[in-house]
Order: C-alpha cells, then sequence, then structure tokens
C-alpha cells in the first residue's frame, strides 16, 4: 500500500477506527464465515474488526496487514494482552502480498480501495491469494452521498474539500458506488452487493463523530494535505472545524454515511 493515506494516523483518526467492529462494519460478511476458516484482513488499522473476524473463524488462521508499521505494532500488543493466538499482524503491500496463491479462504478489505490509486489492481491481487471456492469481501463509504441536518454551511465547505483533498492525495472518495464495477474489471464472476449505512444521530454518536472531525480538520494529514495543496486556508479548516461542532451540539443533529459491499467469487 504505496498511496498516500488522506487522513493518516493522528489521534481524531485513530479514535473512530477503533470504534470499528464486524457487527458495525462486517455484518454482510459474518453470516459467510465458519469455525476454521483462514481470514487475511487486508489494511487492518488497529485490528478491532479483525478480533471479531478471528473469533468468528476460530480455530482458523487469520493474518491482518496494513501497510503502517506503526499501527500493526500498537495491533499486536492488542492481541497479545488479549490473547488470540490464531491471530497475526505484519506490514504488508495490498499490490503485492507475501501470501501465496489461493491461501485464503476469505479475503476482507474495510476502507481501504478509496485509498488506492489502484483498487482494480488491488482486487486483482486479492483474487490472487484467495481459494478457488473463497470470497472477496470488501465495504465502502461513499463520500458523495453522505447526508445531514441541520446543514451548518462549514459541512457543505467540508465535503468540497474533503473530496478534493482526498481525490489529489490518492484514490476515490465515492468508492462504495464504483465497488461493483471495480470487482467485475478485477476479473470475479461473480459479485454479490449490498449497500448498508452508518447513522449519527444520538447525543454521544455526534459528540464522538463530529468532535472526531472537528479535530481532524485542525490537526491530520488531512489537514495538512489541503492545505499543502492549496485546497483549504487554516481559515477554511477552522470554519470546518466550527461546522463539525455546530452540527454536534444540535440536538436536531442526524448524518447518515452510506456504504456499497461486495462478496466476489470466481
Amino acid at each position: 500500500m504505496a498511496d498516500d493515506y488522506t487522513h493518516g494516523h493522528h489521534e481524531s483518526v485513530l479514535r473512530v477506527h477503533r470504534r470499528r467492529t464486524a457487527a458495525n462494519s462486517a455484518a454482510y460478511l459474518l453470516p459467510e464465515l465458519r469455525p476454521g476458516m483462514s481470514v487475511l484482513d487486508v489494511g487492518a488499522g488497529p485490528g478491532t474488526i479483525t478480533t471479531d473476524l478471528a473469533r468468528a473463524v476460530s480455530p482458523g488462521r487469520v493474518r491482518a496487514v496494513d501497510a503502517a508499521a506503526d499501527v500493526i505494532e500498537a495491533a499486536e500488543a492488542d492481541r497479545v494482552a488479549l490473547g488470540i493466538d490464531t491471530l497475526e499482524y505484519a506490514v504488508d503491500d495490498a499490490y503485492a502480498l507475501s501470501s501465496g496463491d489461493g491461501e485464503w479462504d476469505v479475503v476482507h478489505a474495510h476502507q481501504v480501495l478509496q485509498h488506492l490509486s489502484r483498487p482494480v489492481d488491488a482486487l486483482r491481487e486479492f483474487r490472487r491469494v484467495r481459494t478457488p471456492d473463497g470470497v472477496v469481501a470488501v465495504r465502502e463509504v461513499d463520500y458523495e452521498g453522505v447526508i445531514w441536518w441541520p446543514q451548518p454551511p462549514g459541512l457543505d465547505e467540508w465535503r468540497e474539500v474533503y473530496l478534493a483533498g482526498h481525490r489529489a492525495t490518492s484514490g476515490e472518495p465515492a468508492a462504495g458506488r464504483r465497488l461493483k464495477a471495480w470487482a467485475r474489471e478485477a476479473g470475479f464472476a461473480e459479485v454479490t452487493s449490498s449497500a448498508s449505512i452508518w447513522l449519527f444521530e444520538s447525543p454521544e454518536a455526534r459528540q464522538w463523530w463530529g468532535g472526531a472531525w472537528a479535530d481532524r480538520a485542525l490537526h491530520s494529514s488531512f489537514a495538512e494535505n489541503v492545505l499543502r495543496r492549496g485546497i483549504a486556508d487554516r481559515a477554511a479548516l477552522e470554519r470546518i472545524s466550527a461546522g463539525w461542532r455546530e452540527w454536534a451540539d444540535s440536538e436536531d443533529g442526524w448524518l447518515l454515511m452510506p456504504h456499497g459491499e461486495i462478496l466476489a467469487r470466481g
């Protein structure tokens, strides 16, 4: 995964990643899992989804990979603390995985392809390491489809700046709607598509999501990238951060993030 990562690994980003579970981020895959299956989780980040997948397929072997060595190191420490012996972590490249042909029953990736400049090539690599009767499971958000209420001006500006910054850094922020097409281009004969959402509307969820983005707008790699590329200035990022806090504080606050999902075979 040599592409630049739009968000980076600031605390405001990892705060969000650590809340992800198989239940809220890979529910479409869970019915496919059986004890004893082998799973490769690509772009696993802090490993919270991976841990759930490992429990679902135990005693099957699970390998979680990511491009960021420091993130993998932290995830490995968590694995040791949890005592999960069937799970291993490693640094790897989504375009050239250090796995043999047909090695894994399941290859899983969550919020990964949107950050890659060559998502179809990555899917071809996932297909290479999957067993002949195995499945590649991918879920991606579609940032162009995000909707919210109320509508502080800062959030309209956020969408414009985010889409431009993401595309200028690497990848496609409206990846969810493209998954089926990418999988077909990668050579999969059978692609089952589905969709799901993240919804943030409770006071706790609004403060968590809105607060994370208020911080991310000012302090993360996202902020650094859009400043460096001239997509936004510091004043714009301050307006965006304030917009997120205004939305989070509103009792009427409601935000929906649509996701595309695929189970690809053949």
